[in-house]
């Protein structure tokens, strides 16, 4: 039986990533962060985490979607994902 596609996540620059495989988003802070680095983004199965020049949010919200999650609506909450609690 065939599964059901996974829609890629676009972390910048040409990086892509299975949805369903996301499992931490890290942003950059500091000197971490510049010349395109903007997140880490852990995947299943690659050891190293990835970067991305995308902001932590807009990969977590393009990673609800993908995921048939609908995010948080209104400008003051669009950084929310429902069902997920905020860490910060």
């Amino acid at each position: 039986m065939a599964r059901a596609a996974v829609e890629l996540v676009p972390l910048g620059y040409g990086k892509f990533v299975r949805a369903d495989r996301v499992f931490a988003l890290v942003p950059l802070e500091g000197d971490e962060r510049g010349d395109g680095r903007r997140t880490l983004v852990h995947v299943e199965g690659i050891e190293q985490p990835l970067v991305a020049s995308r902001s932590e949010g807009a990969i977590a919200r393009d990673v609800a979607v993908a995921l048939g999650q609908r995010p948080a609506t209104g400008r003051a909450e669009r950084d929310r994902i429902c069902g997920q609690e905020q860490l910060f």
